[in-house]
């Protein structure tokens, strides 16, 4: 997977170029991340991409451990909105 389809914006290379980066500030890095993935773009996959990309960063890292909660949580079925939800609540 190419990182540069992966991370478009660079978000989480510069997470792991800054400084003393917290964890609260990796989230809110990650959470901007995640809302610029392309339609269709699978996340856990993405995630994994990255995680790869970054192997040789210390584990303890805050980015390599929001990173790592990202990959283990499940995401949630998507809510179908409009008449098709209409339609199967009745």
């Amino acid at each position: 997977m190419d990182l540069k389809m992966i991370d478009r914006k660079g978000l989480i290379r510069e997470a792991y170029r800054i400084e003393g980066i917290t964890e609260s500030e990796c989230r809110s890095i990650f959470l901007d991340w995640a809302l610029n993935l392309p339609d269709g773009q699978d996340s856990s996959a993405a995630i994994a991409g990255l995680l790869d990309a970054y192997s040789a960063m210390p584990e303890t890292h805050p980015m390599t451990l929001v990173l790592r909660e990202g990959l283990a949580a499940k995401p949630e079925a998507k809510r179908r909105g409009g008449r098709k939800a209409r339609l199967k609540e009745t």
